[in-house]
């Protein structure tokens, strides 16, 4: 397999194993009751706090993500944007093994993998490799394209709110940003809640397939009740931190026209024909 087709697989298990105003006092008012600041709020009402994360998430449109870590043993380094409307879309640069940026589009349940300039040529000149999920996902008896309703940060702040014995670890800055710092380890079982009915048994076998017991997972969260920062560990499978900055950016993420697309799907088809031929 080449260096970038390597680096298209290992982005794609990334992503599929991958969607969350202070207040105070009025000036001249010294002999009223101070109001507490939302950092304050953020570590003293922990439910009705991260409700509010919850409903800030979902109004937002979009928002620029990082992603660093390991999953699969593999090292993940991803940057990119998410418009969180409907349908889920994404644009990913990620790094192949030697080096050689690479861009991913998820749109939908399809996936379009940037072919490197040098490599076109082998296939008609074709810019762009789409892998259809949710064509897979249908022979495999799931619904991947699911999963990316689950792209936003809102995810992990709902994980929260289902869990019994979630902390405040402290005020904490991240990337400027004065947050809270909530952490929480949770049996599997409470993180299966938060994903689609119709992606859990999989995803339950994989984590069991894994000997994932429990999740441990870190949030953060600024004075405008947004997820800054998110840290995920499952086990010895995946060990991930995603970075959340840029809510409510615009953003433009246009499925690659079908002129400079090859279909995954279509060249393993025809390469089934020619081994039939033979």
């Amino acid at each position: 397999m080449s260096l970038w087709k390597k680096s298209a697989v290992l982005t794609v298990s990334a992503l599929t194993a991958l969607a969350v105003t202070a207040c105070g006092s009025k000036p001249g008012s010294s002999d009223a009751p101070e109001k507490p600041s939302v950092l304050a709020l953020l570590a003293s009402d922990l439910k009705g706090s991260l409700q509010k994360v919850v409903d800030a998430s979902d109004r937002a449109e979009s928002v620029t993500l990082t992603m660093e870590g390991t999953t699969a043993g593999q090292k993940i380094s991803m940057q990119g944007v998410v418009d969180m409307r409907d349908p889920v879309k994404a644009e990913m640069k990620t790094a192949g093994p030697d080096g050689t940026p690479t861009t991913v589009r998820m749109i939908g349940g399809a996936f379009y993998i940037e072919i490197p300039e040098e490599s076109r040529a082998d296939l008609n000149g074709k810019r762009w490799m789409k892998l259809d999920l949710s064509s897979a996902g249908a022979e495999a008896g799931m619904d991947f394209t699911k999963q990316f309703d689950d792209m936003d940060p809102t995810k992990q702040v709902k994980t929260l709110l289902a869990t019994e014995g979630v902390t405040v670890v402290g005020e904490e800055t991240v990337n400027g940003a004065p947050t809270v710092h909530y952490t929480v380890t949770t049996p599997v079982a409470n993180y299966l809640g938060q994903v689609d009915a119709k992606l859990r048994e999989g995803v339950e076998k994989e984590l069991v397939k894994q000997g994932v017991k429990e999740i441990k997972l870190d949030l953060w969260v600024d004075e405008q009740y947004q997820p800054r920062r998110v840290h995920m560990v499952m086990g010895t499978t995946s060990d991930l931190t995603i970075d959340y900055t840029d809510y409510g950016k615009p953003v433009n993420i246009e499925t690659p026209p079908p002129a400079e697309t090859a279909d995954f799907a279509e060249m393993l088809e025809g390469l089934g024909d020619l081994a039939a031929g033979n």
